[in-house]
């Protein structure tokens, strides 16, 4: 982890916050190809939808605990009583919808790989298989959804998904590294590696 430091430039909304530096530093932008991390992610950006997303960075953990460690096979298999249970942890953002909402979206991740695909491959086909760099001047720039991640929501929906608009579908595609939107004054615009 880079330290944090005034001659560092990062993004302009990159708060002093050593979770968030580190996401910011580490994470954020840098392609993601494994299956399982990028369904983690999913399920965290449909959680994060109203909230700020250092408030889901600082219980992340809590998470992986709750949804066993994003399992998907695990997590299909919640029924009510697990469900009603996970909604009284004070670790997680307690709404129902979001938690009901990720046992969906394990059920229609599994029928996604039960079809041969790979979540990756899928996920992946929206920018033909290739990180889109979008050459943000300011954080202004930066779009909150796009009619790649519009598409993405819509085809998703289809396949049985749920809290995955195209706004979240967006903020996805930035989190797992579809797009690179760090501004071109960020120290990371020209350090994220693709495959």
């Amino acid at each position: 982890m880079l330290k944090n430091s005034r001659e560092i430039k990062r993004c302009a909304w990159v708060t002093e916050d050593p979770i968030y530096i580190d996401y910011h530093d580490n994470e954020w932008g840098r392609p993601i190809y494994d299956d399982h991390l990028l369904f983690e992610f999913l399920i965290l950006e449909g959680a994060q939808a109203g909230l700020s997303w250092l408030t889901i960075l600082k219980r992340r953990e809590n998470y992986r605990k709750a949804f066993a460690n994003f399992d998907p096979k695990i997590i299909a298999l919640y029924k009510q009583p697990k469900i009603e249970k996970i909604l009284l942890n004070p670790g997680i953002i307690r709404n129902r919808l979001k938690v009901e909402s990720t046992v969906i979206n394990a059920k229609a991740y599994l029928n996604l790989i039960d079809s041969g695909e790979s979540f990756s491959d899928y996920i992946w086909n929206f920018v033909d298989g290739k990180q889109i760099n979008n050459h943000i001047k300011t954080i202004k720039d930066i779009p909150s959804e796009n009619d790649i991640s519009k598409k993405m929501s819509k085809e998703l929906k289809k396949l049985g998904f749920k809290f995955i608009g195209g706004t979240i579908c967006y903020a996805f595609m930035q989190a797992v590294g579809l797009v690179n939107d760090h501004t071109k004054d960020c120290f990371c615009f020209s350090n994220i590696k693709e495959k």
